[in-house]
């Protein structure tokens, strides 16, 4: 492959869309290599209680609209019905299902992408794997006997009826699972750090503030921080209602578990299940024999662009971690990934032999 891509959520639909735009022919010039079964990346794991009208925020993919849908209608359904006719709109090379396992370095400069299904060889890579895949959960003191789940394995209010429901997270996932369990159990809801509320609209300023700060950490190789410890909280349907609701009590966070609940000091409190709805982690392992992550902790990026590494571009990361910032980091990734291409091919020897033709590039990519 002259260019491969991985992952078929926003951020690598958007890629795929500029490479065949830009020339780059599927399965011969570009390929993309998806881990699921079907269309629809993260959405298609979503709770089916998160619905169209409590999403936090959605952007089209380029040139090809979202359709009309009734609020009520699943996440889980309508996005990855939207990604599926997407793929086939576009004729796009999505190859699954497909598990990348690790991304080597070869001698000959080009890049080697081991899978279960076999191997791939690229002279540049989009990583567009996002962070579904890495739910984080922290560690603390204790141990607790009741049930234990992160917001990934999170399915809808129904089963928690009833109950004393401990929610940790101070995001709009947490907001989420506030606002739906809240009016079935007994909510308790605990954060590190007090949430902060953005008050005001979210404009394109705000929105390019937020991003210039974000892009400011991981061009510095520090690690990504979470998308609402930069915006705030914003007044979304699911904020709303949990106010409503009254469920938006905050308490500090716990200093440890108990067999029964966990502990502020001397003071415990019994609950029956605590929901952990703190976050992701960038899903990059298959990177590591790559040694991309600096004494920060992060990757250095310029852009898209690893910047010890202008072979790879990693999508939905830091700055483009939104539905729009990943449609934006698609094409700017493919027009860096047009100019190291063409570059290289510069580089070549220009004198071949009369009996020996020059090969015949996979692609012929249009100037930027």
């Amino acid at each position: 492959m002259d260019a491969l891509v991985i992952g078929a959520g926003q951020a690598g639909l958007s890629a795929a869309y500029h490479l065949h735009r830009r020339g780059f022919a599927p399965y011969t010039g570009f390929v993309v290599l998806d881990a699921d079964d079907a269309p629809g990346g993260a959405w298609a794991h979503r709770s089916p209680s998160l619905t169209m009208a409590t999403v936090h925020g959605f952007h089209d993919l380029p040139d090809f609209e979202l359709p009309a849908t009734d609020p009520a209608t699943p996440a889980r359904v309508a996005v990855p019905g939207y990604f599926a006719a997407y793929e086939a709109q576009h004729a796009l090379p999505v190859v699954r299902p497909v598990k990348v396992l690790a991304v080597r370095d070869r001698p000959d400069g080009r890049l080697l992408v081991e899978t279960d299904s076999g191997s791939w060889v690229t002279q540049a890579l989009l990583n567009a794997t996002g962070t579904w895949t890495r739910p984080f959960l922290p560690r603390y003191p204790g141990h607790f006997a009741g049930r234990q789940l992160h917001y990934a394995d999170y399915r809808g209010p129904a089963e928690f009826a009833g109950q004393r429901v401990l929610v940790v997270g101070g995001g709009a996932s947490a907001i989420q699972v506030l606002s739906e369990v809240g009016e079935v159990a007994e909510t308790v809801w605990v954060t590190r750090t007090p949430p902060v509320v953005h008050q005001g609209p979210f404009t394109p300023e705000f929105g390019r503030e937020v991003v210039a700060k974000v892009a400011e950490r991981v061009a510095a190789g520090l690690p990504v921080r979470s998308v609402v410890s930069v915006t705030g909280l914003g007044p979304s349907v699911a904020y709303r209602r949990a106010e409503a609701l009254g469920v938006l009590n905050r308490r500090p966070m716990f200093d440890r578990l108990t067999e029964h609940g966990v502990v502020w000091g001397d003071r415990e409190l019994a609950v029956d299940v605590i929901i952990w709805a703190t976050g992701f982690r960038a899903e990059l392992t298959h990177l590591a024999p790559l040694a991309l992550r600096g004494p920060g902790g992060g990757i250095r990026m310029t852009g898209t662009r690893v910047t010890d590494d202008p072979r790879i571009h990693l999508l939905g990361y830091g700055p483009s971690a939104s539905t729009v910032g990943a449609n934006r980091a698609g094409r700017a990734a493919v027009n860096e990934v047009v100019h190291l291409l063409r570059d290289r091919a510069a580089a070549q020897p220009a004198a071949r032999p009369a009996t020996q033709p020059a090969a015949q590039p996979a692609t012929q990519p249009a100037a930027v």
